[in-house]
């Protein structure tokens, strides 16, 4: 039997002394037999549809010439900046991890940015959906490492520079990429957490001001967790054979 439910999405998160971990996934907004769709889930897919909407709004009308829309100006200035920091941090002169990163980057900041909507719960917020997105690192590595390195190169990084750090490499790849997720996750709930603390003090300055720090600081952790993607992806490269000079 279907249910929807969506009487509590517009609840304020977090308020007053319900800190629960679980209040981000545990509200269900629709129902059907055994399968759900939470509250972390559904704005998931909100954020997803907002920057395709927002992808599609500055792609429908491409100009080369000097007509071009605001839209276009402003995602070709992202797309620019971000693919410089990503060739910069890799050392790659391809645009092949430009893809991971922008995806990465406007899913987190756009779930960043919206906490300024005092009823929005940020998925960022969520360890399930942190976990997601180093998982999607995690995948990465070796997808990348393999591409230019082939699966010799990447796995002759297990046991560099001897053999025996074999499981001392393997345990590192694994929790540096759990690290990732952890930090985003501790970071975005403390903020939520602080700021619904304060507001029961100080409910109308409060939330003003730690939702504009949110913004910075959520900007901030986007930026952090696509470079460290690029980092990790790019860790194994091709080897360069010299050339005899004839």
């Amino acid at each position: 039997m279907l249910r929807i439910d969506f009487s509590h999405w517009f609840d304020v998160p977090l308020q007053g002394r319900e800190l629960a971990l679980q209040n981000y996934d545990a509200i269900r907004l629709i129902e059907w037999g055994n399968k759900y769709i939470n509250v972390t889930i559904f704005n998931s897919w909100l954020i997803i549809l907002l920057i395709v909407g927002g992808a599609w709004l500055a792609t429908r009308h491409l100009s080369v010439n000097k007509q071009a829309s605001r839209w276009q100006i402003a995602l070709e200035a992202l797309v620019l900046w971000l693919q410089k920091e990503a060739n910069e941090t890799s050392g790659s002169r391809t645009n092949q991890y430009l893809g991971m990163a922008m995806g990465l980057f406007c899913f987190i900041l756009t779930a960043n940015l919206l906490t300024f909507l005092p009823w929005f719960r940020p998925p960022t917020a969520s360890l399930s959906t942190t976990m997601a997105l180093a998982a999607v690192v995690f995948l990465a590595i070796p997808y990348f490492s393999i591409r230019n390195a082939g699966i010799k190169g990447y796995l002759k990084k297990f046991i560099d520079p001897i053999p025996l750090m074999l499981p001392m490499n393997i345990f590192s790849e694994f929790f540096s990429v759990l690290a990732m997720g952890l930090r985003l996750f501790g970071n975005m709930l403390s903020g939520v957490m602080f700021a619904s603390i304060l507001s029961a003090f100080v409910p109308f300055v409060a939330p003003l001001v730690m939702q504009t720090l949110g913004l910075l600081t959520g900007s901030i952790q986007a930026y952090i967790f696509a470079l460290l993607a690029v980092v990790y992806s790019s860790s194994v490269k091709e080897e360069i054979v010299p050339q005899e000079i004839t």
